[in-house]
């Protein structure tokens, strides 16, 4: 029995839900998004709140309930309030700045490395902290990611780029023994 899939949404006034068969897409202040709803989970909009139910009970079914009701609501949550990721940047000489619509990061590599900013994502850059922001929880997630990947914090002194807050474990490096 999925607890999350059974818990309902609850729908704000500034939303506006349309479900046009398996397709639901949900609009608010921060723009829309659209999602195809798997065929096993029907979707059920009463007074301001959004139910679902599974078909039948098969493990494609079970499987897919909460998580469909998670993603709706990142949908609704992503459209009123917005996700927001924060890196930061650790390094002698390691920076980032925007150029356009690009994001420039010096990294202690012999090139400079150049990212495209994807549609509905905008990133904030101010030498040592950058800020993704957007309405798509797994996009948001996804540029971050990418953006960490480009120089992960190193374990000997932690230069790198991390998110905001993340605990990296400092190793203790090679001694000389007699």
């Amino acid at each position: 029995m999925s607890r999350i899939g059974n818990s309902p949404i609850s729908v704000a006034n500034d939303v506006s839900v349309k479900i046009d068969g398996k397709n639901l897409e949900v609009s608010g202040k921060n723009g829309s998004q659209s999602f195809l709803v798997h065929d096993n989970i029907n979707i059920d909009l009463k007074d301001g709140f959004l139910s679902f139910s599974r078909v039948d009970d098969s493990a494609v079914s079970r499987s897919m309930h909460g998580t469909t009701r998670q993603i709706v609501n990142n949908m609704i949550i992503g459209v009123t309030e917005g996700f927001k990721k924060e890196l930061e940047i650790i390094g002698v000489g390691y920076q980032a700045s925007i150029q356009g619509n690009r994001l420039k990061l010096q990294l202690g590599f012999s090139h400079d490395i150049f990212f495209d900013i994807p549609d509905g994502i905008t990133v904030k850059a101010d030498r040592t902290s950058i800020t993704v922001e957007g309405d798509d929880k797994q996009l948001v997630g996804s540029v971050a990611s990418k953006i960490r990947s480009f120089r992960k914090p190193e374990p000997y002194k932690g230069k790198g780029v991390r998110y905001k807050n993340e605990f990296i474990r400092i190793k203790q490096g090679k001694t000389v023994g007699e």
